[in-house]
């Protein structure tokens, strides 16, 4: 069945290869910019990103014929190539195998994008991993088993 209208926003975080802070500030726009582009041609629309050093926030909303693994591999693989192919990092560069994805809900799309453009300031008073953390804790809120007669 086709789908007319969706709302899929999606909040995904890639982190560099060993979490290494990589990413220079000199090349971020650049590298921001080709993924917006990798994102836009596939049918989608990036909302807000941000480059760290060792990972990158971006909001999307994603078009109903791509998954959230799918997505998020076209964007890692080009991007991937891209730094590379133009010699932005000082070595070789890599993502991690696996990513984040965390659903967002129209209501809350600005608020992300606000937190996403704000990364700068944000990673002045708290660390990827301690960030990084909090997330985790917070989805596995909506992810708790559900068992034979319904949540526990």
């Amino acid at each position: 069945m086709k789908i007319e209208y969706n709302n899929l926003y999606t909040h995904f975080i890639f982190t560099t290869m060993h979490r290494l802070p990589v990413i220079a500030e000199k090349h971020r726009e650049r590298i921001e910019k080709y993924i917006t582009g990798i994102v836009n041609n596939n049918d989608s629309q990036l909302y807000a990103i941000y480059a760290n050093p060792e990972h990158v926030h971006f909001l999307v909303s994603r078009s109903p014929k791509l998954s959230e693994e799918t997505l998020a591999s076209i964007v890692a693989e080009s991007s991937q190539k891209f730094i590379n192919q133009n010699k932005l990092c000082d070595s070789s560069f890599d993502w991690q195998e696996s990513s984040s994805a965390f659903s967002v809900s129209k209501s809350d799309v600005d608020k992300v994008c606000k937190y996403i453009l704000n990364q700068s300031e944000h990673h002045r008073k708290i660390s990827f991993m301690e960030e990084y953390e909090t997330f985790i804790k917070f989805y596995q809120k909506t992810l708790e088993p559900v068992g034979k007669y319904g949540p526990k």
